[in-house]
């Protein structure tokens, strides 16, 4: 029996290791892309273009390349090959976003609770997207810090799915969401507006006073004869002095264009720098401030209209920031959204007139930018990431259809070839009771503190 046991703990044990080295394997991939239409957002359009990747590593753009024997080659003739899309604010991988016990939970991380097999991951590559922020909900004033994630569907554990190096992102929320969960729920600040720039300029002040004391005590300890002891280590106050050392990049819900004014003011005065407003519905009333904060903007396409303060939308709003020299991206917040960025993008095209290039910056380096990682993805350049998408038409026209997507040399959606149980294809004829979905999402929603049921981060 001992015998027999030993065996069968070893074999878990062997079986273990080899989807662990399975899925490292899986990490680092070579490829050659043959003779495709190649937009490099960066360096124009490339035609019969090969792009090769080795060790998940842009390593050759040009004509006529040659690959390693074994290096799998995708014939991308008459195709377009691109960056991998990125999506500045996403849910996906999570759940539970919103932890809404204080108007202040910087010490909270979504990186922690990341889910590497949630199967919306692999819906986000069918739509060519291979980066995604995953971000805190809106409930707090000053909610969870933030993960970047690489789409790395089917590693076996979250850290498979963090984008190593990214820099650390943090989720702010202004107007309805922390006024409704902690005021008019709970009776505590912030009830208004009012009360929510006065939780941002208090807890930055008690950030401060917190770093002043570390600085003195730093300074003195060193000292001959010092016998004080260190203060208090406080892990919020922490991610609220980061933010202000500048090693933290504030991302932060809104709407109206008076909380987005207030908000870089109280940044301005507290000599903040990095700051990215998402959604931004107003941001077209204020696009000369952001682009003279350095502010940058991660907007919808065309979608407004599911509560009181998001009425005055228009959907000009990414083509008027984006001539105003504000860096702007087009997000989801979605799960369903995320699959067809790139017909977000193209919407900007209709209105506002945006070029190819401008529009598809939306949703490739601009994001990018907006998250710190522009030197690594957001074009195909030389030395970069290899994470790239191909697609079957321009990814603007509505007709195209995503056919590969690779995430650092590996080819993680292949759409002719990947297996039957990956794929789930709609029945036409199938009858959906819409009005019984809509009760349950609304019903859900108003448990998490939000009275419209588009969207968990409304």
């Amino acid at each position: 029996m001992r015998l027999t046991n030993t065996i069968y703990k070893l074999s878990l044990i062997f079986l273990f290791a080899c989807v662990c080295s399975i899925s490292q394997a899986q990490e680092r991939g070579d490829v050659l892309i043959k003779n495709g239409t190649v937009l490099t957002i960066t360096n124009g359009t490339l035609e019969n273009t090969d792009v090769l990747i080795r060790d998940g590593k842009i390593s050759k753009i040009g004509k006529g390349l040659k690959a390693a024997s074994g290096t799998r080659e995708i014939d991308a003739a008459g195709k377009y090959v691109m960056p991998g899309i990125i999506d500045a604010h996403s849910h996906i991988a999570l759940s539970s976003i919103n932890e809404a016990t204080s108007p202040v939970t910087a010490e909270v991380w979504t990186g922690d609770a990341l889910d590497p097999l949630d199967i919306s991951i692999y819906r986000a590559l069918a739509g060519g997207v291979t980066i995604s922020h995953a971000l805190h909900g809106s409930a707090n004033a000053i909610g969870g810090q933030s993960e970047t994630i690489k789409h790395r569907y089917g590693t076996v554990d979250m850290d498979g799915l963090r984008m190593e190096g990214a820099p650390r992102t943090i989720k702010f929320a202004l107007g309805e969401n922390p006024t409704r969960v902690h005021g008019e729920r709970s009776g505590i600040v912030p009830k208004t507006r009012m009360g929510v720039e006065a939780v941002f300029r208090s807890s930055f002040s008690e950030a401060k006073q917190y770093m002043e004391k570390w600085e003195v005590y730093n300074s003195d300890k060193g000292k001959k004869g010092f016998k004080g002891s260190a203060p208090e280590y406080n892990l919020r106050l922490e991610a609220l002095a980061d933010i202000l050392k500048g090693n933290i990049i504030v991302h932060c819900h809104s709407y109206r264009a008076d909380e987005i004014y207030m908000l870089m003011q109280v940044f301005k005065d507290f000599g903040i720098k990095k700051l990215v407003f998402q959604h931004v519905n107003e941001g077209f009333k204020v696009a000369p401030e952001l682009a003279e904060f350095g502010a940058m903007a991660s907007v919808f396409a065309d979608w407004w209209d599911y509560k009181f303060e998001v009425y005055y939308s228009t959907a000009y709003n990414a083509a008027i920031l984006t001539k105003n020299g504000v860096v702007t991206s087009i997000n989801s917040d979605s799960g369903e959204l995320i699959r067809h960025l790139y017909h977000e993008a193209a919407k900007t095209q209709k209105y506002g007139d945006l070029s190819d290039d401008e529009a598809l910056k939306l949703i490739t380096i601009n994001p990018a930018k907006q998250l710190g990682i522009e030197k690594r993805v957001g074009s195909l350049e030389e030395g970069k990431d290899g994470d790239v998408a191909i697609f079957s038409a321009h990814p603007l026209s509505i007709y195209t259809v995503p056919l590969y997507t690779i995430v650092d040399g590996v080819v993680k959606f292949d759409k002719e070839n990947d297996p039957a149980d990956m794929r789930i294809y709609p029945d036409p004829e199938e009858t959906i009771d819409v009005t019984l979905h809509d009760r349950e999402d609304e019903d859900r929603c108003m448990d998490m503190g939000y009275s419209n049921y588009l969207l968990t981060d409304k």
